[in-house]
């Protein structure tokens, strides 16, 4: 008895011990990081600085805090960046005295075009003060990182460098071969010619009205870009495309200079010592630069009440009704119920970036945004890279639409999927089942034996109801008749050009602009902002992300690979029959 207690009491202080240690050494790094960062504004405090813009990772709508696995598990995906952030900083540098300049430091960073349209509008913005610059390098220059270069006073190649022009694509990858060879039977119950995010499980190619539609946002878009390119270095769209037919990246570097494409070919220290002279140091000088995350810290007021403000509601991911990731309409909608309840809160930003998702959750948020209005405050939409089907869905009761040129929007349409396993169970793995029943509906066996005929009438009834509520929601919210609708719905994705022409948006702009408009509307400060949810990671995940980049893996393979794949899997699982979606599109 006494030997068991002295175990006791031995391992409760080795417990306590560990947890000072781990609580010391976690103090220690969290103290560096405060350390490191106070370090790194440094060149703001001294004097006049440089705001460096590191065009690597992916760049997102704004950053969304994780939990320490999550973190851990996305260790070595490297650097993710907020639009938020970025576009905040190079406004607020605009007006700054100490910001001299802007140095693009361009390494293929990963974003849509409507996230890079974004901050294309914000370096010009910047530009308009004539007394600022901006320069940029790269080794070699991506076609996305390229767009945003050709704003700048410079833009500088390394001596053995390329730029990639090409054009734009959208490939989608099928995947009927695959499941016919497991023996895996997708049943498809749809509404909308274009609904084509069911086509990789039915078909191996596009069909002729996804091959049409893709093909004209494809051209709209990449005309937007060859423009703003063009427009960026005084040529003509004609130059540009002439660059992307003639493979431009296999060019020797010193025919970049003769056309114009870069100013000057030099090595990054070359680049360096430019800037030096430029901020007016000595060769030996540390370049004073400043991240945009260090500045935006720099000018931050702890102690800032928020008083009245417009609040700015970040929609993103796909829409499911719980869960920890994306659009959840179980924490999205208390949290529009509390902005509508809070008496500062004097209008709304709805930021979307989203293909869709559940149908069901997407009405949900739908309803929540119309009782925000019914408190008779003013309700503006923002649309990112996509907004489209359930994306559009949460949209589309809005005061006031704001798109970008480039933003995909529309797909309104609803379709199910059920899998059928029974030839992969039966006659590869020797699996077999066998039911009594009360009733014949009784039987819903899926994915161990297809739906029955009835079955899927009865879902195809489902569906178009879903489908006949989802237009009549877009009909009632932009004013229009329900046969104008139908004639764009049809699940068809357009750009956000065309959706302008047709009525699905009311005005080509972004983020920013859509702001500044609804602080006209209540005559307010575009200042007066709080963005929402609040961010609120855990204390682990930010010492981890902050001491370090980690390469992390398990049996050889990346975990971020892992990781991917396990949520992959999970969103398949998990996911509502009954989905109002576009199909993943990825432009090139």
């Amino acid at each position: 008895m006494i030997k068991k207690f002295f175990l006791t009491m031995l391992g409760t202080i080795a417990g306590i011990w560990v947890s000072i240690i781990v609580f010391v050494l976690g103090s220690i790094i969290a103290i560096g990081i405060l350390v490191g960062k106070n370090a790194d504004t440094s060149a703001i405090a001294g004097g006049d600085s440089i705001l460096r813009i590191d065009l690597s990772g992916q760049i997102v709508d704004r950053v969304q805090p994780g939990s320490f696995m999550d973190v851990l598990m996305s260790a070595s995906e490297g650097n993710t960046q907020g639009l938020d952030d970025l576009v905040a900083a190079i406004m607020k540098a605009r007006d700054d005295k100490k910001i001299k300049g802007i140095f693009l430091d361009c390494s293929g960073s990963s974003s849509g075009i409507a996230t890079r349209a974004e901050l294309l509008e914000a370096l010009r913005y910047f530009k308009e003060d004539s007394s600022k610059w901006i320069y940029s390098y790269a080794d070699s220059y991506a076609q996305g990182d390229y767009l945003l270069a050709s704003v700048s006073d410079k833009i500088y190649l390394n001596p053995i460098g390329e730029v990639d022009i090409h054009g734009l694509q959208s490939m989608v990858m099928f995947y009927k071969g695959l499941m016919d060879k497991l023996g895996v039977e997708m049943q498809v119950v749809k509404v909308g010619t274009f609904k084509s995010a069911v086509e990789p499980f039915l078909r191996t190619d596009m069909s002729e009205a996804n091959r049409e539609q893709t093909r004209i946002y494809v051209d709209q878009i990449w005309d937007d870009i060859a423009g703003n390119i063009a427009a960026n270095l005084s040529l003509t769209p004609a130059d540009v495309n002439l660059w992307a037919d003639s493979l431009a990246s296999t060019w020797a570097p010193e025919i970049y200079v003769d056309r114009k494409m870069v100013s000057e070919l030099k090595y990054r220290s070359q680049v360096e010592e430019i800037l030096r002279k430029q901020m007016k140091l000595d060769k030996d000088d540390k370049l004073p630069y400043v991240s945009p995350s260090e500045y935006l810290a720099s000018k931050i007021d702890p102690f800032e009440s928020k008083g009245k403000h417009i609040a700015v509601l970040y929609a993103v991911g796909d829409i499911v009704v719980s869960g920890e990731g994306g659009i959840v309409s179980e924490t999205l909608v208390p949290q529009i119920e509390k902005l509508a309840a809070d008496d500062d809160v004097k209008g709304l930003v709805l930021r979307v970036n989203s293909g869709g998702g559940s149908a069901f959750a997407s009405e949900q948020i739908w309803k929540a945004l119309e009782d925000f209005k019914a408190k008779d405050k003013p309700f503006y939409v923002s649309m990112g890279d996509y907004a489209a089907s359930g994306g559009y869905y949460i949209s589309c009761g809005a005061d006031s639409i704001f798109a970008d040129a480039t933003t995909l929007t529309g797909s309104i349409g609803i379709f199910g999927m059920i899998p059928s396993a029974e030839k992969l169970l039966n006659d590869k793995l020797g699996l077999t089942t066998d039911i009594v029943a009360s009733n014949p509906n009784a039987v819903v066996a899926a994915p161990y034996r297809p739906y029955s005929p009835t079955q899927i009438a009865a879902m195809q009834k489902y569906v178009e109801r879903g489908y006949a509520t989802f237009t009549g929601r877009v009909a009632e919210g932009r004013k229009m008749e329900i046969d104008s609708v139908l004639k764009i719905a049809e699940g068809r994705v357009w750009d956000g050009q065309s959706a302008l022409r047709i009525g699905l948006v009311d005005k080509i702009g972004s983020l920013q602009y859509a702001i500044d408009a609804m602080a006209r509307r209540l005559d307010m400060k575009p200042s007066e902002t709080v963005s929402y949810p609040a961010l609120e990671e855990d204390f682990w995940a930010t010492v981890l992300k902050e001491s370090q980049s980690m390469s992390v893996e398990i049996n050889g393979i990346p975990a971020e690979d892992i990781a991917t794949a396990l949520r992959a899997a999970r969103a398949l699982r998990d996911a509502d029959p009954i989905q109002a979606r576009m199909e993943p599109t990825v432009l090139r």
